[in-house]
């Protein structure tokens, strides 16, 4: 099977003892840094803390086990949170499942469809503008336990949740406060100290525990809000089939396996650039719809590539899919032993990381410098992101993608021209020096010859409507494609040019132009004897049926 062959076969050839002790360590680094993000982002989705880490173990394996990158880190990520947490509010944590199994397949499907270049093909504008949105919209979801406010549960919607905050305000825990302040200065000032090696968030979560702990600060912990954490590895169950609940859940999986979809892919290529290789796309997609379906049998949430844990993998030795598994594998140790520790850790300093997490998903950098790019793509950018925070993250993307294909549209009609050379046909190598015999006239048409650019193509039919012509010359030898609604113009030119008996010429016309001609029967309609390799050909052989 060329669109499942995961790396881990080829990796393993030659593997050596060294090789295993630099992906043993930077799996240990990565588990250090996907532990309070794991848990963090399952308490932001709506879901338990443990539920993080068993996606991470879980799916986290199984990425790495059956993917087609060497480096790839799969696990739960910041751009699923808004939609999870959507979903488990309206469904409930077992729609949850059931929808991130229905994504797994998903993605498995996608990927035997080898859909993995596909999914390349997503306008940069519509990346940046809904990556930007979710990030916007995990820093809004992270304000309550950040500041500390004594209030409910949120609303869901952008605007309404911070009017709530808003007419909360007043009710700001100033330990929390303090808490959160502190994580988001260990974050950002740790890496300047040179100790790299020790993720920031890591130390920000002992040191904001401690202080919490030892000076009895009021704040809330997640122990506090959960209650005690089972350190147990849950066990494998199938949930229910329910037809109706799973034609409700359709959209929000299909929402996962696409977000789940362009976050690995555009991982595996980040991760390419860094290390000179090459991922195996469809291999990627079928590994990541493995990973979803085990994460959602294990009571899990949505998994996908991480692109930080990833580039914290290569940074650090990591180079096949061991490395990975190692992460995982860690994880599990670290749940098993320490899981109850992680009942005093205050909320506050998990919503600072998360903030953090918004920031660097952000790509302000990307979104300021579309201000220079052409208003087309800034349009996509701006109507993406204002869907994403305003509408739905679903609804952002169809309303992105229909608005980039028809801005392309535009741009490709754009280009492609139907213009009168005339005397004039010089491109010609060759060619006599004559010049056009009188009644005959010129055509050239530039560019992909689409639907979209159909109609400049029957402008030319109000030419033909004028006295004294007697053939037409089509040269088509820069048409690189042609489609249907381009041959139904084509075909009515023919009529036209078939009632004033006018004969059609055609010179250099490509190879998927001509195969499109024949299968649609205009080839023997025009004629072979009218097909020419040369535009001189068809001048000399005007001048005869003249």
């Amino acid at each position: 099977m060329s669109f499942f062959r995961p790396k881990i076969l080829t990796t393993m050839k030659g593997y050596k003892k060294e090789d295993f002790f630099r992906d043993f360590t930077a799996g240990i680094i990565v588990a250090i840094i996907a532990l309070p993000l794991s848990i963090a982002l399952a308490i932001a989705s709506g879901v338990s803390p443990e539920k993080g880490l068993h996606t991470a173990i879980i799916a986290g394996f199984l990425i790495s086990l059956f993917g087609g990158s060497r480096v790839q880190i799969g696990g739960p990520t910041g751009a699923f949170m808004i939609i999870v947490y959507g979903i488990v509010k309206e469904f409930g944590l077992d729609g949850l499942i059931f929808a991130t199994i229905m994504a797994g397949f998903m993605l498995i499907f996608m990927g035997l469809l080898k859909l993995g270049d596909v999914i390349k093909f997503i306008p940069f504008p519509i990346i940046t503008g809904f990556t930007s949105g979710i990030a916007l919209m995990i820093f809004s979801s992270q304000v309550k336990d950040f500041l500390g406010l004594d209030m409910g549960e949120p609303p869901s919607e952008f605007i309404e949740k911070w009017a709530v905050y808003i007419s909360n305000i007043d009710s700001i825990n100033y330990g929390s406060l303090l808490i959160g302040t502190l994580t988001l200065l260990i974050i950002i000032f740790w890496p300047k100290l040179g100790l790299k090696k020790i993720p920031g968030p890591l130390i920000a979560i002992i040191f904001t525990t401690l202080l919490v702990n030892f000076i009895n600060l009021d704040v809330p912990t997640i122990g506090s809000k959960f209650g005690e954490l089972s350190s147990s590895f849950p066990k494998p169950s199938i949930p229910e089939f329910d037809f109706g609940k799973m034609k409700m859940l359709i959209g929000p999986a299909f929402t996962i396996a696409m977000l789940g979809g362009i976050e690995s892919l555009l991982s595996a290529v980040v991760s390419d650039g860094m290390i000179g290789g090459k991922h195996r796309s469809n291999t990627e997609l079928i590994a990541q719809g493995i990973g979803n379906i085990g994460s959602g049998l294990f009571g899990g949430i949505p998994a996908t590539g991480a692109i930080a844990r990833t580039v914290t993998n290569i940074n650090n030795g990591g180079r096949t899919p061991v490395a990975g598994m190692v992460h995982a594998l860690s994880l599990l140790l670290i749940m098993l032993l320490f899981m109850p520790l992680a009942e005093l850790i205050p909320l506050a300093s998990l919503a600072g990381i998360l903030i953090v997490v918004a920031y660097n998903m952000s790509e302000w950098r990307e979104f300021v410098s579309f201000i220079k790019a052409p208003k087309s793509d800034l349009a996509v950018l701006v109507v993406t992101f204002l869907i994403t925070v305003l509408v739905d993250l679903v609804v952002a993307i169809e309303v992105g993608m229909v608005l980039a294909a028809l801005l392309f549209m535009k741009r490709m009609s754009d280009v492609t021209c139907v213009e009168c050379v005339n005397l004039d046909y010089t491109k010609e190598e060759n060619r006599d020096k004559r010049e056009l015999p009188e009644g005959v006239q010129l055509y050239e048409i530039n560019g992909p010859f689409f639907f979209g650019a159909a109609y400049k193509f029957m402008d030319v039919t109000k030419v033909v409507s004028g006295k004294g012509i007697k053939a037409i010359i089509l040269r088509m030898e820069n048409v690189p494609a042609m489609d249907a609604t381009a041959m139904h113009s084509f075909e009515k030119f023919i009529k036209i040019c078939s009632r004033k008996d006018i004969k059609i010429l055609i010179s250099k016309i490509k190879e998927q132009p001509l195969a499109v001609l024949k299968k649609s029967g205009l080839y023997e309609e025009i004629g072979e004897e009218h097909f020419f390799n040369a535009t001189d050909d068809a001048v000399k052989y005007s001048e005869k049926i003249i």
